[in-house]
């Protein structure tokens, strides 16, 4: 029994992997698109292969969920927390991919754990959630609108005496790059949680040792999202690329390379989970704001947050949900 929970956990977590590709696809193309920079099926192509990359560089975050989130029991119950977990997050990423809104799917997953974890009684490790999750979960979007904004007032000022034709089609050339940074972090930032869920469960099951992550992990997450990326999330990638703001090159380029930092930093120096979705709409709307505070459609951006605020704990109602039906069924 144990031994096709396992099997069942690996599939649960790839099929998350995959809407995660999907669901997030937006975040490193949308910009691109909305300029005319790429077209739709080159710059999901480069999103897919740097987040193929991404995926492999790091294990950081993969550590941080895979150990820290929660401490299942080494038995069947340990193994259905994972899955209802799983199974939660996929719901609400489902549920927000159908309804075009931007949402954190590593919050959905960490949200999912905590729901399951709680109706199962095992322990939840709160200080990690509040110093690894919560917290950057507010700090990172404050960081990626400020400095979105700062990035984007430089851009203009050291471009003010150029022609805008000529200095739109220099950006719209940079955005392929820009990009391609992006997508390198949301394979650096997202593929690592579902590793870190597989070797959790695997770990669980005692068939694995420690928080490294096998080679088989990370080829099977990094090919999952990529796959799922390349599927294209055309809903989300409408509400970030033209409804929160008309983007214009330059701004695109100064969006995706402040959101890319904040990746950066949190992944491989701090090993928190950051949400991509979050950095990147909050950087949207700080190069939105150079142009005129009115010029960002504050209530889309608004109904953007509420989801943002919602993902944590309605996840964990789903997997909590899940977890007392399935622990009804499951030895």
């Amino acid at each position: 029994m144990e031994f096709a929970l396992v099997i069942a956990v690996v599939v649960i977590a790839l099929a998350f992997d995959y809407t995660n590709g999907f669901h997030d696809a937006a975040n490193a193309i949308a910009t691109s698109i909305s300029t005319r920079a790429l077209t739709p099926k080159t710059a999901l192509l480069l999103a897919a292969v740097m987040n193929l990359v991404g995926a492999l560089v790091s294990e950081g975050v993969a550590s941080t969920i895979g150990s820290g989130i929660i401490s299942p029991p080494g038995d069947s119950k340990g193994l259905v927390v994972v899955l209802a977990g799983l199974i939660g997050a996929i719901t609400w990423n489902l549920i927000t991919w159908w309804r075009g809104l931007p949402s954190s799917s590593s919050h959905a997953l960490i949200g999912g754990l905590i729901g399951a974890g709680l109706v199962a009684s095992v322990t939840v490790h709160w200080s990690v959630i509040v110093g690894k999750v919560l917290v950057p979960m507010v700090v990172s979007p404050l960081i990626g609108f400020c400095l979105a904004y700062a990035v984007m007032v430089a851009i203009a000022w050291l471009f003010r005496r150029g022609s805008p034709s000529r200095v739109n089609r220099g950006f719209r050339t940079a955005q392929s790059v820009s990009a391609a940074a992006l997508a390198f972090g949301h394979g650096l930032q997202d593929a690592q949680k579902t590793m870190g869920v597989i070797v959790l469960a695997l770990a669980t099951a005692g068939l694995h040792t420690g928080s490294d992550v096998p080679l088989w992990v990370k080829l099977a997450a990094a090919t999952a999202i990529a796959l799922g990326t390349y599927a294209g999330g055309w809903r989300i990638m409408r509400t970030l690329g033209r409804r929160v703001i008309k983007l214009d090159p330059a701004r695109g380029v100064a969006a995706d390379l402040t959101a890319s930092s904040v990746l950066y930093v949190m992944a491989i120096g701090l090993h928190a989970p950051v949400s991509t979705t979050h950095t990147i709409s909050s950087a949207i709307m700080g190069v939105g704001a150079t142009r005129r505070l009115s010029a960002v459609r504050w209530g889309v951006a608004g109904t953007i947050v509420s989801a943002w605020i919602l993902t944590i704990p309605m996840s964990a109602l789903f997997a909590g949900t899940t977890y007392a039906v399935l622990a009804l069924v499951i030895p």
